[in-house]
């Protein structure tokens, strides 16, 4: 249940934030910073027993004909990656809410920022590749709209056009990859494919896995020969940057 509730607090903070747009600068970074410290508080709640080496897991069956389930495991690995994702995404909060001018919707950035985090958290939690591939997807959707916060603008307007169609493209691979490496596993659930290399290795579909899925990774991660997009990207707002682009999304 904790489980749950560490993945759902970015989203329901920044789905109070749309619902709350004239409320004033302050409550709006109030309400962001609010629900980052309560999902920490529920991180480092649960973190005892993760680092004493047994792993807190959630399965609920979603879609079993398909093999999707929502699976939420989180280990040490994914302790460390939600404690960056949320300790660094507390900072950025507080710095974005002295960092735009009054001009601009502190709300909708907020709610942005947070649904970012949530879906960069999902990406740590996931139990399962299918529901993996949901969180990244939306980190591609979220990252387009804030690198196009500034919509009236070329630049801006330019870079998330460009960060969705590289991104977005490397995702199309990754989900092939990934369906496939489920496939060659016998299961979509991550504890059985790590347990399972030998057979993922031996099989003829392998290399055409792992290209798909290197290609998906490359693409979000900015590597070469896909790094053009990124100095595009950097016509998003400071916080963004610092949070997708230094702090999180290459980490993923």
């Amino acid at each position: 249940m904790y489980l749950i509730l560490l993945a759902t607090l970015p989203f329901l903070g920044g789905a109070w934030l749309a619902a709350l747009p004239r409320a004033s600068r302050n409550v709006q970074a109030g309400i962001a910073i609010g629900h980052v410290v309560a999902a920490l508080g529920v991180l480092l709640f649960i973190a005892p027993p993760v680092l004493g080496g047994v792993a807190a897991q959630l399965h609920l069956p979603w879609v079993p004909t398909l093999g999707l389930a929502l699976s939420l495991r989180l280990d040490a690995l994914g302790l460390l990656f939600a404690g960056l994702i949320l300790g660094i995404g507390l900072l950025i909060v507080c710095y974005a809410r002295f960092y735009l001018p009054k001009g601009e919707p502190m709300g909708r950035f907020l709610s942005l920022l947070l649904l970012f985090q949530g879906a960069m958290l999902g990406i740590s939690l996931s139990g399962n590749i299918l529901l993996l591939l949901v969180f990244w997807e939306l980190t591609s959707l979220s990252s387009f709209l804030l690198i196009g916060f500034r919509s009236d603008t070329v630049e801006g307007r330019q870079g998330a056009r460009m960060a969705l169609a590289i991104t977005g493209g490397g995702g199309l691979a990754l989900i092939g990859g990934l369906l496939l490496l489920g496939h060659i596993a016998g299961s979509y659930e991550l504890a059985d494919v790590l347990t399972r290399g030998d057979l993922v290795r031996a099989s003829p579909l392998y290399p055409v896995a792992l290209v798909l899925i290197l290609l998906g990774c490359f693409t979000k991660s900015a590597q070469f020969p896909f790094h053009f997009w990124l100095p595009h990207a950097m016509a998003a707002p400071t916080p963004v940057s610092a949070y997708l682009h230094s702090a999180t999304m290459v980490k993923a």
